[in-house]
């Protein structure tokens, strides 16, 4: 998962790259405006209306604004007071409102298309704050959607004192946050939200006065520093303080955590625009399923003959990357890059690479994501995170935890090349800024996803039968996601049977599949990888069928990219014309 997607999910739906020796300067509105070839001939108003909006979006939520590079927000947290929360609720439906109001025969092709978005952006967030009501229900709205100091702490955009001030600026509003927090979450809460809540707020507060310590100890201002212990101490003591409340509701803990049916589809469709019906989106995870079952079972009849599939991923995992998953993963990434502008596949805009590191102790709760700077931010680094295994299980536990070669080469596909990172090197260039700053999660996700099936496709290691088995290994994992997403919200399908089903239907090990099955608890959109990979790829098939077939893909990756992170069915609509719609 890409680390700027789970902000995006998180702050806005629960759960979203040369060293600068100063802070970056606040653009102006005619940068932050839509820069198009045809807006002169649209309606005036719409660039100062679009532009107005993300400075609007960015006060009610300046922790995001500051994740996409605008460090004049640095310090700033959102208002998560009851008025605060009722003014962003507000905010979004008046921009609908007058969205909706300009008419679009006096809007420009390029006008009309950002409108859309725009509108599109405002309803997912609005579904997440309101329908779903996920700060006074989830503790993952705040988690990842703004105590995480990670930007100060990791980022490089400024020398290391001016993000040391940025961070004590933080982390003196996080005592007032967490106040905020305590009086919106509800007790009882579920039991993987308690389980959740707890390992992020401890987590935190570990982070603030260890790691986020550590990375300012080269700055030698005693003043400073004593500033920093002051500010860090008190925001790790409310952190911790918050975990041990959440760990308090652990005995009048639920399973309470689904939407309900009708919910989860308002969802897909507030979210995605995706407007199908939840049986025919069933029954379409279960087609993707049983074909990745039986490529899987052929893969694995000539890879290990007469063992069964659990046999033959076992055969497949027990090749542990040599030196380690961070080594191994950092060995991997040029080879991916080589074999892209060997097959020319998809462009790659700039010289930037990422690097990879082990995820910090806060943020463990998915095997890897990928940190990438914003489009505010200019020749930042981006960082491939990877998780190792939860101390507390058992070592064989930790063992099965620890992927293959092959399945980790599908993570940094996912990751890296030509998945997140490249992605998000494309939409970070984008001549949209609604493409450059809201990359939604399907789409995000879907394209990794997708981009992982589409390497094999291209030929990635030459028809090897382990790298097809790490392949199929992903593609199950997502399509359990996508399944467990509708069974648990919709279905009434509890956390254990999730857990079940990605061991028994998608041949997960047993670390994974209880992380997953926790997870589709508090992400309820994680089906978006299966979900987004799925319309990609028709939408890529229905594409170059009049232009060439394979020998189009490039062309088609390229401008799919090009729009930045819409939800797909707006691309189909751009590529293909006619209107919006989710085609499977």
């Amino acid at each position: 998962m890409s680390r700027s997607t789970l902000r995006i999910l998180l702050a806005a739906s629960a759960l979203s790259a040369s060293l600068l020796t100063g802070c970056s300067q606040a653009p102006t509105n005619e940068q932050q405006a839509v820069t198009v070839t045809d807006a002169a001939a649209g309606d005036p108003r719409w660039g100062k209306f679009s532009a107005a909006f993300l400075d609007r979006y960015f006060e009610h939520d300046p922790y995001f604004a500051v994740y996409q590079g605008r460090h004049d927000y640095d310090g700033r947290l959102p208002d998560w007071s009851a008025a605060g929360l009722k003014a962003h609720a507000d905010f979004l439906t008046e921009t609908i409102r007058q969205a909706e109001a300009f008419d679009a025969r006096k809007l420009s092709d390029e006008q009309a298309f950002e409108r859309d978005y725009l509108i599109a952006v405002a309803r997912g967030r609005l579904f997440w704050l309101t329908d779903a009501d996920q700060p006074h229900t989830n503790p993952a709205y705040y988690i990842g959607g703004g105590l995480d100091p990670n930007v100060y702490v990791a980022r490089p955009y400024a020398d290391a004192a001016t993000r040391m001030k940025a961070f004590i600026a933080f982390a003196k509003n996080v005592p007032a946050a967490a106040a905020q927090i305590r009086a919106n979450l509800r007790m009882p809460m579920p039991l993987s939200f308690v389980d959740f809540g707890k390992a992020g707020f401890a987590g935190l507060a570990a982070y603030y006065t260890g790691d986020a310590k550590a990375a300012f100890a080269s700055v030698k201002d005693p003043a400073l520093q004593q500033q920093f212990d002051e500010a860090a101490g008190a925001a790790s003591r409310a952190m911790a303080d918050l975990a041990k409340w959440i760990e308090s509701g652990r005995g009048t803990a639920t399973q309470d955590f689904a939407l309900g049916s009708d919910r989860f589809a308002r969802m897909v469709q507030a979210t995605e625009m995706v407007d199908v019906p939840l049986a025919e989106l069933e029954r379409i995870g279960q087609a993707d399923l049983k074909r990745n079952q039986d490529a899987m079972k052929a893969a694995c009849a000539q890879y290990a003959p007469g063992g069964g599939i659990p046999a033959c991923l076992a055969k497949m995992n027990a090749r542990k990357p040599s030196g380690g998953v961070v080594a191994a993963a950092r060995s991997q990434l040029p080879g991916l890059k080589a074999f892209l502008i060997e097959k020319d596949i998809v462009s790659i805009p700039g010289e930037e690479e990422a690097q990879v590191e082990e995820a910090p102790p806060y943020n463990r709760q998915n095997a890897a994501y990928i940190d990438i700077p914003g489009p505010y931010e200019k020749g930042l680094p981006s960082v491939y995170y990877i998780a190792p295994p939860d101390p507390a299980w058992s070592k064989a536990v930790q063992d099965g935890y620890i992927p293959g070669e092959k399945n980790l080469l599908f993570t940094s596909v996912h990751e890296v090349w030509p998945g997140h990172f490249l992605n998000f090197l494309h939409a970070n260039r984008s001549r949209r800024m609604f493409g450059k700053v809201f990359v939604g999660y399907a789409f995000a996700e879907g394209w990794a996803h997708y981009a992982e099936e589409m390497m094999w496709d291209a030929g990635l290691d030459s028809g090897n039968l382990e790298t097809h088995i790490g392949q199929l290994s992903n593609a199950l994992l997502r399509n359990c996601r996508f399944l467990s997403a509708i069974g648990l919200h919709a279905r009434g399908m509890t956390q254990d049977q999730s857990r079940r089903m990605f061991i028994e239907q998608c041949y997960q090990d047993e670390g994974n599949a209880r992380q997953q099955a926790a997870r589709g608890t508090y992400d309820p959109a994680y089906l978006n990888y299966t979900m987004g990979k799925l319309m990609i790829r028709k939408l890529r098939d229905d594409w170059v069928r009049d232009k060439g077939g394979r020998a189009a893909w490039k062309q088609f990756h390229d401008g799919f990219l090009s729009y930045g992170g819409p939800p797909v069915p707006l691309v189909r609509a751009q590529m293909l014309g006619g209107k919006a719609q989710a085609v499977f």
